[in-house]
């Protein structure tokens, strides 16, 4: 066991040996040299980290991508029918001859890899991820920000008519994607971001977001159905005064998956969800690691996750809400739930509350359980066959998370995206 963990431990430490930065880096170039020495610092994660003590990070650290077979399938993507601006990315590179023009009305796109110097998003690059890095260090986050290669710097002033679509296609079984985006929603605007995709063999992505006062950002990622999908993606959030952030992640199968999400209140009466449905089968880790610091009045955040996990499947959470002094009138909402549906699966559940202020409402609450037997013998006493009363029950215990997202349209259409791959698992 010994030197299993020695090898991998030389595997990580390789890894950072032969990183270097973009050729290309231009004006992020400081950000990633920063970026870089701070990861050298600290050290990929590993199990005696507390933070990933339920999740192993081997395939993510690792010198080389773990090859992943191509999965294809005949059903349309999802998003397909939304008019929606495409940015599609290919094993993580730009694809310009599936993406449509980057342009529309209320929004600037650039590409991360332009060599430009782009003065808003120089100040940001890094910014919010490095401030991320405390209380609790991110070590793949600061990997993503020294050698992304590719990604999207959006910045928003209006509200523009349609959302923001970022795509993600696997062609190649040994692709290892490193993508960073950047996004600065301006004082009253309104932004919404669609991403979908299998990405790569790897991905690690990184996502910072500057909400500024009275703005609005609405994020909604499906995940799915590759089925030997590894990712690590992370989310900084900033808010300021009056401001709304909305997230909702679909997660269905994959063998590695963990998602971050780091969200700061810097404005008073600002609210953020964060929410995810997750569905595993088999070979398959999630894990959805949140941490929301209070840092200003009368703010609320809501945390609702769900994960339903069959043959040996494994779920993991990990939500901390931490409230500063002087955060009064913080509502700070928690909730985690797991449907397990045999014996050999698990979910593993960290919740935390820290609190520094006195006039707040904060809680937090974690169950995990099987299939109500009575509920199941109701559907099945009235004809519905033992496959199909499991699948509408688990629809109706992941609806709390879906209705997390705000646009009907989009709530409607993963709903019946999870309907749909719940029917095929059915019949299969």
């Amino acid at each position: 066991m010994n030197a299993i963990l020695k090898s991998k431990q030389e595997a990580a430490a390789s890894r950072l040996d032969a990183a270097v930065l973009p050729e290309a880096a231009g004006w992020s170039k400081a950000a990633r040299e920063d970026a870089l020495a701070r990861v050298r610092s600290m050290g990929l994660p590993s199990r005696r980290d507390e933070y990933w003590k339920y999740t192993r990070p081997d395939t993510l650290t690792q010198a080389d991508a773990p090859e992943a077979a191509l999965f294809t399938t005949d059903e349309a993507p999802v998003f397909n029918d939304f008019d929606r601006l495409k940015i599609v990315f290919v094993d993580g590179v730009f694809s310009a001859v599936h993406s449509d023009e980057l342009s529309l009305e209320g929004i600037e796109i650039s590409r991360l890899a332009d060599v430009a110097d782009i003065s808003w998003a120089s100040e940001l690059y890094g910014a919010l991820e490095t401030k991320g890095q405390n209380p609790v260090e991110r070590p793949l986050a600061a990997l993503n920000t020294a050698l992304a290669s590719d990604g999207v710097l959006i910045r928003c002033t209006k509200t523009p008519s349609k959302p923001v679509s970022l795509i993600y296609r696997h062609e190649n079984s040994t692709s290892d994607a490193v993508l960073h985006h950047v996004v600065k929603v301006e004082a009253g605007a309104s932004l919404t971001l669609l991403e979908n995709g299998p990405a790569a063999a790897r991905f690690n992505k990184c996502l910072e977001a500057l909400v500024a006062d009275g703005a609005e950002f609405h994020h909604v990622r499906a995940q799915g159905r590759d089925h030997e999908r590894r990712a690590v993606t992370h989310m900084f959030v900033e808010l300021g005064r009056e401001s709304v952030f909305k997230s909702f992640t679909l997660t269905v199968n994959g063998r590695l998956t963990r998602n971050e999400c780091i969200i700061e209140f810097t404005g008073d009466d600002a609210i953020a969800h964060v929410a995810g449905a997750a569905l595993g089968d088999g070979d398959f880790v999630h894990d959805d690691t949140v941490f929301i610091t209070h840092d200003a009045v009368n703010c609320e955040s809501r945390q609702v996750f769900k994960k339903v996990l069959r043959n040996g499947a494994t779920g993991v959470f990990q939500g901390k809400i931490l409230v500063q002094p002087g955060a009064q009138k913080t509502d700070g909402y928690q909730k985690s739930q797991s449907l397990l549906l045999d014996g050999d699966s698990q979910f593993l559940a960290k919740p935390e509350l820290e609190i520094y202020a006195d006039d707040v409402a904060c809680s937090h609450g974690s169950t995990s359980g099987a299939i109500d037997e009575d509920a199941l013998f109701y559907l099945r006493a009235r004809g519905v066959p033992h496959n199909m009363a499991t699948d509408l029950m688990t629809l109706a215990f992941l609806a709390e998370a879906v209705e997390e997202i705000e646009d009907d349209g989009l709530k409607d259409e993963l709903t019946g995206r999870l309907e749909g791959w719940l029917l095929r698992h059915s019949r299969g």
